[in-house]
């Protein structure tokens, strides 16, 4: 009966009037769904041709009232759903994927690949995109896309994809709220985004670091990555002659909380900066860093750590601050910050860090 009633349908297509082919459309949809699952093969194939032949015909809002309809179904025509979701029309293709639990992996893709922004946004909203799905769109996705797609949770990443996301966030700031809160995101590609967030995504990250509890820590580090940044650059001149000095000093156990300040007041800083990476066990790199940009925070993480007295890390931060109005103050406040920072949290934070050193102490090797 159902077969009948399709032909019936079908011998209207060969009216001219575009008004009694919508009406068809609607006809042989509302056929489709109203049939069940009592369908074989080749009345779904007879189905798909149909239907897939008007849509193509039809003006926009009718493929958006069928895109609609077809996004809920659980089996629809494979090659109209195929069509409707690389659809030029976005208001067309968007409910069927963002919807549509009828397309596959391969469907997903083949859009990513054949169409815009727009249409990458609807797929990453999806409750579900699988590993694959989400790779393809931080290869091709621009920055508005990417948000759309950290934002959602639903969204599954591989390690290489979420790797590739923090490369693409550290050149960029546009990204570095929707990578940072993004809680599915390794501990230790978070930790790499310190030095280039704002104050607060910075909390975010050591409030993060203070909740990773100490097996969890341990699993992050051993497959964090094992590179050292090509921007940190060269090392200055006097390297080599500042760290043997260092050396001996800390064999005769000089290293004092004065000779540190010393250090720093005398403008010693490549000395000053070999023996605060040795005794708080981070790279050269990462502490140069820290006082070229006076990261006085990042500085309290590395003194706290290590142990160090409050008023020496005060004392940094003065001499840090000393061509700035108010030095005295802002150091004041940032020795609050100190007293409210929990060694623990500034102890895990340090052990990513200390990863960089790892890595240069086996490629000087």
């Amino acid at each position: 009966m159902t077969r009948t009633k399709l032909h019936d349908l079908i011998e209207l297509a060969q009216e001219p009037s575009s008004e009694r082919r919508r009406e068809l459309l609607r006809g042989v949809t509302d056929l489709f769904f109203t049939s069940g699952d009592a369908r074989g093969a080749g009345e779904m194939a007879l189905f798909d041709d149909v239907m897939s032949q008007l849509a193509g015909e039809m003006e926009e809002a009718v493929r958006v009232e069928l895109a609609q309809r077809m996004a809920a179904a659980e089996a629809p025509p494979a090659g109209l759903i195929s069509n409707l979701a690389r659809d030029a029309s976005i208001d067309v293709a968007s409910p069927v994927l963002e919807g549509s639990s009828a397309l596959t992996e391969a469907d997903l893709i083949a859009v990513i690949r054949s169409r815009g922004q727009d249409h990458m946004r609807a797929i990453s909203r999806r409750s579900a995109v699988s590993e694959a799905v989400s790779g393809a769109i931080v290869e091709r996705g621009d920055d508005h896309t990417l948000q759309t797609l950290l934002a959602n949770e639903g969204a599954q990443m591989s390690r290489e994809t979420h790797e590739a996301v923090v490369d693409r966030a550290v050149q960029n700031p546009a990204l570095h709220a929707a990578v940072v809160q993004r809680a599915s995101l390794p501990i230790d590609l978070l930790n790499e985004m310190y030095f280039v967030v704002e104050a607060r995504l910075r909390d975010t990250i050591m409030q993060r670091n203070a909740e990773v509890d100490p097996s969890a820590l341990d699993a992050a580090l051993a497959v964090g990555r094992k590179q050292l940044a090509a921007r940190d650059g060269a090392l200055p001149a006097d390297y080599d002659e500042a760290e043997k000095a260092i050396h001996a000093m800390r064999l005769r156990g000089a290293i004092t909380p004065p000779v540190l300040a010393g250090f720093l007041r005398n403008r010693e800083t490549t000395k000053f900066l070999v023996a605060l990476s040795e005794l708080a066990e981070i790279d050269f790199h990462t502490a140069r860093r820290i006082l070229e940009r006076r990261e006085l925070d990042a500085l309290s993480i590395v003194c706290k750590a290590a142990g160090f007295e409050r008023s020496l890390y005060l004392t940094f931060a003065v001499l840090i601050l000393d061509r700035e109005d108010n030095a005295m103050g802002r150091a004041r406040e940032y020795g609050e910050l100190y007293e409210a920072l929990p060694r623990e949290a500034a102890q895990r934070t340090i052990r990513f860090w200390r990863m960089r050193r790892q890595t240069g102490d086996v490629a000087a090797a």
